[in-house]
């Protein structure tokens, strides 16, 4: 498989070049109406996707008129962004509400903790405290509530957001990661007032997901805020084989993900997603006297995610999702997946390698010998080896080396080579 296609770099280039050169004589303001940028840019999502070159000249050609020369000499004002329709595209890919809002931070951990404000808002709006004006002091108590093995970011967020870690009610989960939910359902009959609860779709481990139909019917009869972690798991909505492991997830208020994962875009691009719109907007949007916000009419990327100022994330998501199309998109998913069992079977039939967990998206988990000290080894000797890179995690108590598989060139290829290597650096 091709990594770099230099004619694209040069197209894009050449597109980026033309742009520079007419900053100092072009209309610093922009000359066209957003209906007229969405008429350009909103097409079908097709399913066998568009060559590269043709999405890279729609973008500048489409986008060029909407754009504010705000890196040219005169250009004095204040940068608000616009949207591309990336989001319907999501929203459709993940068949979730199509009515959500949605909005592009620097990773999961800052969509964790947008998606985690507009909860706070949302559980503590039902019983009448206005958290955005009055605070967190004197507020009814929030019940959070998390599966054990919940990812780190969840806890970061909860921290930022003043709820704080010590007081997280964590529910018991099984022998791959997943929450319990007879264990969720037993807790939560003990727990009264506003409540939150935070599910897993993709462990960082095993990669497994919470049953997510089974917790949202329990947050439901409690009328709790039921937020799913998806950041690399919740793509495996947009593969028919993969669906039904996330079976439930659409029934949540809230998700959060990366697209610098598994779409493959660059770092810095993590998505947020939360049903009740209203909710999302009122715990980020800001006012200013200087802000001329549009009341809805056209968006403003600050009412929607932590940051002013922000790179025009959207763009490349929608490359990726034009160029790709729904079927690309879930051949990547598949093809990686499909990786990650070939790894697994490869190293599996050595009897000197243990493969802890099951493979059910991109992850597998190894263990070597019968002590944390080989498993270490081993994963050293890989990594100065150089074939390959992956790095060790502890998995209920023991050392493990941890293969993530989600980078759209990796070949069948590939993984036989690297699991070679692998197995060479096995101590004799």
């Amino acid at each position: 498989m091709k990594v770099v296609d230099e004619t694209l770099l040069d197209r894009a280039r050449d597109h980026a070049v033309r742009f520079l050169s007419r900053l100092p004589d072009r209309r610093v303001g922009v000359t066209a109406t957003r209906d007229e940028l969405l008429a350009a840019l909103r097409v079908p999502l097709t399913a066998p996707g568009e060559p590269a070159s043709d999405v890279i000249d729609a973008l500048a050609t489409g986008a060029e008129p909407g754009i504010m020369a705000c890196a040219g000499p005169r250009y004095f004002g204040f940068v608000i962004g616009g949207s591309l329709p990336v989001r319907e595209w999501l929203l459709d890919l993940f068949d979730l509400p199509r009515s959500s809002g949605l909005g592009f931070a620097t990773g999961c951990q800052m969509a964790n903790y947008t998606a985690l404000a507009a909860a706070r808002h949302g559980v503590l709006r039902r019983v009448g405290w206005n958290v955005e004006e009055e605070g967190l002091q004197g507020a009814p108590r929030v019940n959070i509530v998390a599966g054990a093995e919940a990812h780190v970011t969840i806890y970061g967020a909860l921290r930022y957001l003043g709820f704080g870690t010590r007081g997280v009610q964590r529910v018991e989960a099984d022998e791959q990661g997943r929450m319990r939910p007879e264990k969720l359902k037993e807790l939560m009959q003990h727990l009264n007032g506003p409540t939150i609860i935070c599910a897993q779709a993709g462990n960082v481990n095993s990669g497994a997901v919470d049953p997510m139909r089974e917790i949202a019917g329990i947050a439901h009869k409690h009328d709790a805020w039921l937020h799913v972690d998806g950041a690399f798991g919740l793509w495996g909505r947009a593969s028919a084989q993969h669906r039904t492991l996330l079976d439930g997830v659409e029934l949540a208020d809230s998700w959060a993900t990366d697209a610098h994962k598994w779409l493959n875009v660059p770092y810095d691009c993590g998505i947020v997603i939360v049903r009740d719109a209203a909710a999302h907007r009122a715990s980020m949007t800001t006012t200013a006297e200087y802000l001329e916000q549009t009341d809805g009419k056209e968006r403003d990327e600050f009412d929607w995610a932590p940051e002013f100022s922000r790179r025009g994330r959207g763009f490349t998501v929608y490359a990726a999702l034009r160029h790709l199309g729904r079927n690309g998109i879930e051949a990547l998913i598949d093809r990686n997946c499909a990786q990650a069992r070939q790894f697994a079977e490869i190293l599996g039939r050595d009897p000197r390698v243990k493969i802890l967990n099951d493979v059910v998206l991109n992850q597998v988990l190894v263990r070597f010998g019968d002590d944390d000290a080989t498993t270490r080894t081993v994963i050293s000797n890989v990594q100065k080896e150089g074939t390959c890179w992956l790095a060790g995690t502890t998995w209920h108590g023991v050392a493990a080396m941890r293969i993530s598989v989600s980078n759209w060139s990796t070949s069948s290829e590939d993984v036989e080579r690297s699991a070679a290597a692998i197995l060479r650096c096995i101590p004799a």
